[in-house]
């Protein structure tokens, strides 16, 4: 089983080292690259520090996993580009823009108005503190940049590189989410240029496109100058950049050399970034920085500082236990107050400060223009829906919390506000999702995932459900957040470019990263109001950041928690594990079964023997319409072993495009952070062409390897956001440092009917309910908002 952490949630706040190298392919300098199996950047990926051992669902991420620097295998079973079949004609290609393209490009304009906003904002970061030592040198370097003293290196506005195409490889690495702006294909000259160094530097050839893109113009110079600039590449390793820069400078570079001190200074803040943490604190980073062999970690750090590459933030203490501030001085009037210095990429501090800016516009300005409306829509709900709606009608940001059943609630709320004329939609992070808040909204049963749904399928392909009636999500206002912020779906925005609308639900709010709750909430005008509701026992969000737990402990809005408890035997396990118990549980129609194995052979036949005819047999819950959920990608039990298994018994084939063939479930990841299930039908000259929710997608050959995987197994943070009628979790015995309280939680939480534990971790599972909750991220939206917004 991969010991890769399969949720970012689960690395500590702030240890970031290299991950061990147990070996594989050839690597810049004689290194290799690490051969372990790591989650796809939508389930997050190597921590920036102590990983939970064996991790739960790799939070980020939507590529394949973690990218070496050297070339090697594709892995079993796992396809590479499609290939035209003779005896498929070549399919109508699309003039439009994919969703992931127009989501990129709504997702450019947002961050422009964010940067253009806090453009606008006067002065800089406060000290809020006396310092000396470090810290003051710090802040003097900040300083020394915003004066003009010292030049800026917009390292991190640049845009990102274009999709790599990437190499046949056995395992990657999860690498941070892209910048949301794409660039241009580089030049064939300045790849081959690149090429040429990276030869003469014994690095794999294979990676100058990427690091052309990268880079840009005069790659080549940039790269023969600074090789460390190797880094910016996903899945190298410091060690690896070093045997490059050996190569080609010999004697004349260092430990101690400034291009390699600033580059592993913001490698080891992108690491940070995939355990979830905006920023990281300065004690961690020069801890971190001497575990990677840098001579003085504190001038490291400041030359990173100095160049822009990175930015400094002091933040006040004042959680309960921080240290007692200090004395002042005899004859001063004033106490120093104790702070914390950190130190955070731009990207996700701009996005967090952003945030922390429309939050409390929100909460500072709540319209008053529609109360009368607001009124008419209390007095049409009742019961925890009418507190809701009245706690809406009164603030501008309100907070509410519950399990599957307590989204009634919400849904509520969405039909009263639009039944009494208010622009009111709300947003899910899947399309599972969307369907379900819109039955709830219609009253039927939403269309279930796969071919042989109840909604049955259409008659042009036979693997997509059709919506059954009176349950289109647009009609009831309901979409997707990365239709909503592409303008695919939703209200459609004003002359300012705010979306035009009086009320925003957003579900599933713990999922929310900071860049993408910031541009959620940017995008709203002034008086509008926003409603987060989900369930904070669930996995946090596959990017940097916790904003849902971080507002709930902020208490600057009301909370709301709904008594609506998840219905049946399957509920009454969930609650319990929530609140950190696992209680036997009666379950007289076989709602929960478990299936003791010795070893993860065992534990992959069981659970093919277990979709394939159990569950069909006695439960009435065709294998279509079973889940399979496990700790991790790599490993005897993993996602590709069981993919591998499940294929060979439900739709055996010989891979003939790319690994996939038709009728194969697959995972589709269109952006980093989010997996959206599927069914293959077809490749031609075109790409592989899935069935997914509703609509039929092509992906381009090249993008066939980073963007889709097969799907009858998944990851916890691949599957949260869905329901399935049936899920079987494989617990093997490897995976018993990968549990934890909320990996538990979000994989049981995914059966609707029945749920499978295949189980060999003995007492580790209990042990993990009790005893290993989520570990904290370190970020700043707490601290940003108690300086604009009381606490309530």
């Amino acid at each position: 089983m991969s010991t890769e952490p399969e949720t970012t949630e689960e690395a500590g706040p702030g240890t970031p080292d290299t991950p061990e190298d147990p070996g594989g392919e050839a690597t810049p300098g004689g290194s290799r690259a690490d051969g372990t199996e790591a989650d796809r950047p939508e389930e997050g990926g190597s921590s920036a520090g102590g990983a939970e051992g064996a991790g739960a669902d790799s939070a980020q991420q939507s590529r394949r996993e973690g990218e070496h620097a050297g070339a090697a295998q594709r892995p079993e079973g796992d396809g590479g580009s499609p290939q035209p079949s003779g005896g498929e004609g070549a399919g109508t290609g699309s003039a439009q823009l994919s969703e992931a393209e127009a989501e990129l490009a709504a997702q450019r304009v947002e961050r422009e108005r964010i940067e253009r906003r806090k453009a606008e904002k006067k002065g800089t970061v406060e000290s809020g503190a006396k310092l000396s030592g470090t810290a003051a040198d710090l802040l003097a370097a900040v300083r020394a940049v915003e004066s003009g003293e010292k030049p800026v290196t917009a390292v991190f506005a640049e845009p990102a590189p274009a999709p790599r195409r990437p190499a046949p490889e056995p395992a990657r690495r999860p690498q941070p989410a892209p910048a949301a702006v794409t660039a241009a294909a580089p030049a064939p000259e300045t790849v081959e240029s690149v090429r040429r160094v990276l030869a003469e530097g014994g690095a794999p050839e294979a990676l100058a496109p990427q690091v052309a893109a990268a880079l840009g113009e005069g790659a080549d110079a940039v790269l023969r100058e600074d090789p460390w600039q190797l880094l910016r590449i996903g899945g190298v390793r410091p060690d690896q950049a070093d045997g490059f820069a050996r190569a080609l400078l010999g004697a004349a570079c260092g430990p101690g050399d400034e291009r390699r001190t600033r580059a592993i200074t913001g490698w080891l803040l992108e690491q940070a970034a995939l355990a979830g943490h905006t920023a990281l604190e300065l004690p961690t980073l020069t801890a971190a920085l001497g575990r990677q062999g840098v001579p003085d970690p504190d001038a490291a750090v400041q030359s990173t500082l100095a160049e822009g590459e990175a930015l400094a933030f002091q933040d006040a203490l004042e959680e309960t236990g921080a240290a007692a501030p200090q004395a002042a001085e005899e004859g001063e009037d004033e106490q120093e107050r104790p702070v914390r210095v950190l130190v955070g990429l731009e990207r996700y501090a701009l996005a967090e400060e952003s945030l922390a800016d429309g939050l409390a516009r929100l909460v500072n300005s709540p319209s008053k223009e529609a109360e009368q409306a607001w009124q008419a829509a209390v007095d049409t709900v009742s019961g925890g829906a009418a507190e809701l709606v009245r706690a809406v009608a009164g603030h501008g940001l309100v907070l509410h919390t519950g399990g599957e059943a307590a989204r009634a609630e919400p849904a509520a709320l969405l039909g009263a506000a639009r039944r009494v004329g208010l622009r009111a939609f709300a947003v899910c992070h899947t399309p599972d999702g969307r369907h379900r808040l819109a039955a709830a909204l219609s009253g039927t049963d939403g269309p279930r995932h796969g071919a042989g749904t109840t909604a049955g399928p259409t008659p042009d392909d036979p693997t997509r459900p059709a919506a059954l009636p009176g349950q289109d999500p647009a009609e009831h206002g309901v979409c997707t957040v990365a239709g909503l912020l592409s303008g695919a779906e939703g209200p459609g925005r004003d002359a300012d470019g705010a979306l035009e609308l009086d009320l925003l639900i957003v579900l599933d709010a713990p999922q929310l990263d900071v860049e993408c709750a910031a541009m959620l909430v940017e995008s709203l005008p002034d008086g509008a109001r926003l409603v987060l509701s989900g369930d904070p026992a669930l996995l946090w969000s596959a990017g940097p950041g916790r904003v849902f737990a971080d507002l709930l402990a902020a208490r600057v809005c009301p909370q709301l928690a709904s008594r609506l408890p998840d219905p049946g035997p399957i509920g009454e396990l969930v609650s319990g594990i929530g609140i950190g118990e696992l209680n036997q549980v009666a379950a007289p129609g076989k709602e929960i079964v478990i299936v003791p194995v010795r070893d993860a052979g065992e534990a992959v036949h069981r659970t093919v023997q277990l979709v394939a005819d159990s569950v069909p047999r006695a439960i009435g819950v065709p294998a279509d319409q079973t889940v399979v959920i496990t700790p991790g990608h790599g490993g005897a039990a993993g996602t590709r072993a069981l993919n591998s298994a499940l294929k060979e018994r439900l739709n055996p084939g010989p891979g003939r495009f790319g690994g996939f063939d038709p009728g194969d479930r697959i995972a589709y990841s269109p952006a980093p952070g989010r997996t959206v299930p599927g069914v293959v039908v077809k490749a031609d000259a075109d790409g592989l062409h899935l069935s997914c929710a509703d609509a039929q997608v092509v992906v381009p050959r090249e993008r066939v390897e980073e963007a889709v995987r097969h799907g009858w197994a998944l990851t916890a943070h691949q599957a949260v956001g869905a329901r399935w009628p049936a899920a079987v979790v494989v617990l093997p015995g490897d995976a018993a440092q990968a549990l934890s309280r909320p990996w538990v939680y979000t994989a049981f939480g995914r059966a609707e009917r029945h749920l499978s534990v295949v189980h060999g971790v003995e007492q580790a599972l209990p042990k993990a309910v009790a005893e290993t909750p989520a570990k904290p991220r370190t970020t700043r939206l707490q601290t940003l908002l108690r300086t604009q917004v009381p606490a309530s």
